[in-house]
């Protein structure tokens, strides 16, 4: 479902240039910047590098570009 909103257009202008440098469109831009501030929130000790990190591996895994994880020594 879409919404419309009004921002303000310094924010706009902030987002458009994000947006261009990340090879997004704005509304996609704002729209990661919302997951992000979400995911951020709800994990405040967590770095804006792990949740990057955390976000890419997750699209990784569902296009089937990670292995996963076998152990190759026995635990202890």
């Amino acid at each position: 479902m879409a919404t419309s909103v009004r921002l303000d257009d310094s924010f706009v202008t902030h987002a458009r240039v994000h947006a261009e440098a990340e090879h997004r469109s704005v509304p996609k831009q704002i729209e990661y910047w919302a997951k992000v501030g979400r995911i951020m929130i709800d994990n405040p000790d967590l770095s804006y590098q792990f949740v990057q990190e955390a976000l890419l591996a997750t699209e990784e895994m569902k296009r089937g570009l990670a292995k996963p994880y076998v152990r190759r020594s026995k635990a202890d």
